[in-house]
């Protein structure tokens, strides 16, 4: 597992813009961590990265938010309403996972994922790629970015 420490919001914005570059159809991106760990950030910097102008927020009550306009739509789930897979799956937000129309980022991953075990962890998606992503709040601005890749 690769391993990044951010010291403030715009650093770990600026990840997701360094992340961007690397983005291709069918990336999803699942985001583990606390509430206020800095996943929205992430997402903030990845979509601006992406040539996304608009506003971006956590869709925490709107379950998916679509970000289109830049060189691939970006589409943001959260799962931290939804506690089973059945919930999700009822939801429709399978769907997005490794979609080949753009990129998507999967708040609260653990509740569709299982946590990673080692080399193990299988993406599920012809062609798809999955980079695990934990985060790990250490101060007020401090965040632990573990990641790992799988898939394609």
């Amino acid at each position: 597992m690769k391993e990044i420490v951010t010291n403030s919001p715009e650093e770990t914005a600026a990840l997701g813009e360094a992340w961007a570059r690397e983005a291709a159809p069918g990336w999803t991106l699942a985001l583990c961590g606390d509430l206020g760990a800095g996943k929205t950030q992430l997402v903030k910097g990845l979509a601006r990265g992406l040539g996304f102008t608009g506003r971006v927020a956590s869709p925490t009550f709107a379950l998916v938010n679509e970000y289109t306009g830049g060189s691939l739509p970006l589409f943001h789930l959260d799962l931290y309403r939804l506690d089973t897979r059945a919930q999700i799956v009822g939801a429709g937000l399978d769907e997005y996972f490794f979609t080949p129309r753009g990129v998507t980022v999967v708040e609260w991953a653990e509740r569709w994922w299982d946590e990673v075990q080692s080399s193990k962890f299988k993406v599920q998606s012809p062609g798809g790629r999955l980079r695990w992503v934990k985060f790990t709040s250490e101060s007020e601005t401090r965040r632990r970015i573990e990641y790992e890749d799988f898939g394609a």
